[in-house]
């Protein structure tokens, strides 16, 4: 009973502040992303509409990209602070050994791996397709007639912008147009001001500018102005596009089991194969790390007490950072000139987990000695003695 109060608590100390690890990145991102579609969303009225799906499906993304790293600093964070204050040292001194202490982390790690085996493997390839077929719907969509003040606005041959415009988008002021005609002619013209009039069926719009020029080019390179008071003419509005493609034509679209499929069997399959294993090892290795994360965090936060939790922290941070940088570039390895994934991928992936068991395996007989704090105490020792060789020749040198 004690030993399951303890597992709780240790759990509850945990998830605090990965989860305000993984709302906070995942909020940025998903921020990044919102002022990045301002501008092809601001073409129609349904732009809140489209920007909702757009975000909701890109959310499995994120949450794949932060699990890892707020895991990681989640149980750092509480193996430290429960260092600090020397709760560790009680807990140890109970007769609970260090893997015991450790195990409802790897439990909870192992939870997150069947949680990102069904993440990267069947929520995100559908979520990716829809993200895709929403951007298309999006940029299909154009102009439905409603204006809003300094976008931007593009269907057709027509380019067409306003300084302001009232509530409804119909009212415009200061316009700017630029037409282009099929033969060649270009017309630009400027108003002070105009009025988009939509037709029974929705199929057009009526453009009344008052007060305004218009400057023409021939395709013989013929200028004509005329300034007009009242002037009009109709813009067809944008139609429904053809449909999206299916699902299956970008890797990041498959399930695991597609991925799997079309990469192990022996059928030529669509996509480069060594492209379709990159991304089936990628998505497993970022699941099967998860596990083994707390045995590079559990040293890593008894290690801060004596080597200060900067350096551990940042050696981890590092540590994930190269892990998934690998991942991208062995992808981009495999895909671009073809070498085998199971090297370019695999071999990093293996690389990371052997850091982590040996971490763990130098650590278990002395909690707090590692390669990371005894990296970290020799260069603070050099440190250290050449601030004193320096402070030795600056007296010798005083008279």
């Amino acid at each position: 009973m004690i030993l399951k109060t303890l597992d709780r608590y240790l759990l509850r100390r945990a998830l605090t502040p990965m989860a305000a690890v993984l709302i906070s990145t995942m909020v940025a991102f998903l921020m990044e992303r919102i002022m990045r579609s301002f501008q092809l969303l601001s073409q129609t009225t349904d732009g809140f509409k489209y920007l909702s799906e757009l975000l909701v499906n890109l959310v499995p993304h994120y949450v794949g990209l932060t699990l890892p790293g707020g895991f990681f600093i989640g149980l750092f964070v509480v193996v430290n602070g429960l260092n600090k204050s020397s709760e560790i040292d009680a807990i140890l001194a109970s007769g609970m050994s260090l893997g015991r202490f450790a195990a409802p982390f790897v439990g909870l790690g192992a939870a997150l791996m069947m949680f990102s085996v069904l993440l990267f493997g069947f929520i995100q390839p559908y979520s990716r397709y829809a993200y895709h077929a929403v951007l298309y719907a999006a940029e299909k969509a154009g102009w439905n007639g409603d204006v809003r003040p300094k976008a931007l606005l593009s269907t057709g041959p027509l380019f067409l912008t306003a300084d302001r415009t009232d509530a409804s988008g119909r009212n415009l002021q200061r316009v700017f147009i630029r037409k282009i005609e099929p033969d060649g002619r270009e017309d630009v013209l400027t108003a002070v001001s105009a009025v988009v009039r939509k037709d029974a069926g929705d199929q057009s719009v009526t453009l009344d500018l008052r007060d305004g020029r218009q400057v023409s080019t021939t395709p013989d390179a013929q200028v004509y102005v005329t300034d007009f008071a009242s002037f009009s003419f109709d813009v067809p509005l944008s139609l429904s596009g053809k449909l999206f493609r299916v699902r299956g034509d970008d890797v990041s679209e498959l399930t695991l089991i597609e991925l799997a499929q079309r990469g192990f069997g022996k059928a030529q399959p669509t996509l480069p194969r060594q492209t379709l294993l990159a991304d089936f090892y990628a998505r497993t290795s970022r699941a099967l790390i998860l596990p083994l994360l707390p045995l590079l965090a559990v040293p890593f936060g008894l290690s801060a007490k004596r080597a200060g939790s900067g350096s551990a922290m940042a050696t981890g941070g590092i540590l994930l950072f190269l892990f998934e940088t690998s991942m991208i570039l062995g992808e981009a390895m495999a895909t671009s000139a073809g070498l085998p994934a199971a090297l370019t991928v695999g071999l990093p992936a293996v690389l990371f987990a052997t850091i982590c068991i040996a971490t763990w395996v130098a650590s278990r007989k002395r909690p707090g000695q590692n390669p990371v704090s005894w990296v970290t105490e020799r260069i603070a020792a050099l440190f250290a003695a050449i601030a004193e060789a320096l402070g030795a020749r600056r007296a010798a040198a005083l008279p």
